[in-house]
């Protein structure tokens, strides 16, 4: 009888040694290893052993797939940056534009001079279609009530409006000039002496989201500028 016993025990203990590990589902062994993000560093050699499935090369190792993972991610950053150095490029190209026209504008001496120093930089330099000013006073005055039209539906928020006119909008601006896309400004410091018009055959050339510094450069330039020319 003590003999069966001890027998069972033992027999209990031997199975006890070899019971089926618990299984682990994929979640549990992908939360681990985000968890640990070392791993491998601890067990290099499995790296070596690991194959990952690649839809076009079969299986490959974990280190080429970390290989090829980072020369893609060099690449885009290469597009990337090579996309800013060319936007940079083109900002001082346009810096250097308006910095020249504010100079010339200076030395302006009538509203028709500044009017044809604005059309030779503008349209030819940065290749735009039309531009133009409307004063708000003096012999070549905007009549009153467009003055009201357009204060009143492009310049409720601030003195800058960017998009596009309706098509009597634009011929009272630009007659007959191609201006799909405009940039408006109204010169003086409330808004008193006149309206600067630019525009653009692309019709997304001018939107909302542009930064206006270099614009409010010359719209300062030329509120300096207006009163000495115009009759008030």
């Amino acid at each position: 009888m003590s003999e069966s016993l001890e027998q069972y025990k033992n027999n209990t203990d031997i199975n006890s040694n070899f019971e089926e590990p618990a299984t682990l589902s994929h979640e549990s062994v992908a939360t681990y290893l985000l968890e640990n993000p070392d791993f491998f560093a601890l067990y290099p050699h499995l790296i070596e052993k690991i194959n990952i499935p690649h839809s076009l090369k079969g299986s490959v190792s974990l280190v080429e797939l970390q290989s090829e993972q980072l020369r893609k991610k060099v690449r885009t950053l290469n597009h990337k940056l090579n996309q800013l150095i060319s936007i940079a490029k083109q900002n001082e190209a346009i810096y250097r534009v308006y910095a020249d026209l504010n100079l010339r504008i200076l030395k302006c001496k009538d509203l028709d001079e500044i009017k044809f120093t604005l059309e030779e930089v503008i349209q030819e330099n940065l290749e735009l279609s039309a531009v133009t000013i409307k004063p708000f006073k003096g012999p070549h005055a905007l009549p009153e009530i467009q003055r009201r039209l357009f204060i009143e539906k492009r310049f409720q928020r601030n003195q800058f409006f960017f998009g596009r006119l309706s098509e009597h909008e634009r011929k009272l601006l630009f007659n007959d000039q191609e201006a799909n896309s405009v940039a408006l400004l109204l010169i003086g410091e409330t808004g008193e002496l006149g309206i600067l018009a630019i525009g653009s055959r692309d019709a997304s050339h001018f939107n909302p989201d542009m930064d206006t510094l270099l614009i409010t450069q010359l719209q300062q330039f030329l509120g300096v500028l207006l009163p000495k020319m115009l009759t008030y």
